[in-house]
């Protein structure tokens, strides 16, 4: 297993929300990379809910699970939806991350994704 450690550096002040600076990672065999998931729905919420389901499910194939995430990187296509992906994460990663240390995200908005009625893609890099 990997030794993984996610932190913040004070200099660079508080982060803006449920994320991490840094992911400082020893000792791990494998890394994983979990290309973008798309998940379908009338909505932000039940497309990003189906997002993260797609992921863990990705992990647990790789006998993986959130302790493993140690980077995500985010494409939306409204920037409307920043507000709404920041209420979700507020919501549902201290259930994913109990131990309230996010991995680092990289959040993007983009033109479009590669079907038109997906609204969020979620990359993610795991260490084993």
């Amino acid at each position: 297993m990997a030794d993984i450690t996610i932190t913040n550096v004070e200099a660079l002040g508080k982060p803006l929300g449920q994320y991490s600076h840094m992911t400082r990672v020893r000792n791990a065999s494998e890394t994983l990379y979990i290309a973008g998931m798309l998940a379908p729905g009338d909505d932000f919420d039940t497309q990003c809910s189906g997002v993260f389901a797609q992921i863990e499910k990705a992990l647990a194939a790789a006998g993986a699970g959130w302790k493993n995430v140690v980077q995500f990187t985010t494409y939306l296509v409204h920037s409307q939806d920043i507000p709404k992906f920041m209420a979700w994460r507020l919501r549902e990663f201290p259930r994913l991350f109990p131990d309230g240390k996010y991995p680092p995200n990289t959040l993007l908005v983009i033109d479009r994704l590669v079907g038109e009625p997906y609204l969020i893609e979620v990359q993610t890099i795991a260490a084993l």
